[in-house]
């Protein structure tokens, strides 16, 4: 059967980016903090990325104190790096594999709580035409459908659920949560060490204009979504550097 994806391998600056994601991600998890003190960077890495993610989308990067309410963005964007992390990140990846479906329901469920005035309707995607049956290529994308680089699957599942926008309340989290996914289920970055939404949030019109230009579904404009995810994810490679580096001092 012919890979849908492999076309987007063969355009110009694809392969190379994503060599480099994929090198720089191993180099952080050769790093002498991350072989067995991993747990610790990856807790880290977390609040970092549910910080930056929120604030992408508009919410505030302030943790609150003990027995504050919270920013309902923020505080939704940490529930699901919970739920990335510890001995939580082992199940939901297992359920990705399984059923990647059910997967994005409960990160929408974490993401959009307090976000929403209606909660039966959490985890539930969209009633509007090709809503059910572009979440069912992805599925399928994802559960064996394509061999291309995972940093390349990654930034596809991510653009694909920005675009799509499947539940209409905290896509944004749940599409950078879902290219998590992809790096820690495909062994890119199996402690889920990587920090791209630190370079997401440092370039927020580059990367805004990137994904409208995956959306428009133009030769150009997917291919350069494609190499802005992978040189995201080279650059979250040097901020997990720097914190493992800080861990060790």
């Amino acid at each position: 059967m012919t890979d849908p994806l492999q076309p987007l391998v063969d355009l110009p600056g694809v392969r190379d980016a994503a060599d480099r994601a994929r090198d720089a991600l191993g180099e952080v998890h050769r790093h002498k903090t991350n072989r067995r003190g991993w747990p610790t960077t990856a807790a880290e890495a977390a609040v970092r990325a549910a910080r930056a993610s929120a604030s992408i989308d508009g919410g505030s990067t302030e943790l609150p104190g003990v027995g504050e309410v919270g920013d309902p963005v923020l505080t939704g964007a940490l529930r699901v790096a919970q739920a990335l992390d510890g001995d939580a990140l082992q199940i939901t990846v297992s359920t990705w594999q399984r059923a990647p479906l059910q997967a994005l329901a409960r990160l929408h469920l974490l993401a959009a709580a307090g976000l929403v005035e209606d909660e039966t309707g959490l985890g539930r995607p969209r009633t509007a035409p090709g809503v059910a049956e572009r979440l069912d290529l992805l599925a399928q994308l994802v559960t064996g459908g394509t061999a291309v680089p995972a940093p390349v699957l990654a930034a596809v599942v991510h653009g694909e659920l920005l675009a799509l926008e499947p539940f209409g309340t905290a896509d944004g989290v749940v599409a950078r949560a879902a290219s998590r996914l992809v790096a820690v289920s495909t062994g890119l970055d199996p402690h889920n060490l990587g920090v791209p939404e630190v370079s997401w949030l440092r370039r927020q019109q580059a990367y805004r204009s990137a994904a409208a230009g995956f959306a428009s579904g133009t030769v150009e404009g997917v291919g350069g979504w494609v190499i802005l995810c992978c040189g995201a994810l080279e650059a979250g490679a040097r901020e997990a550097l720097s914190i493992a580096e800080a861990a060790a001092s």
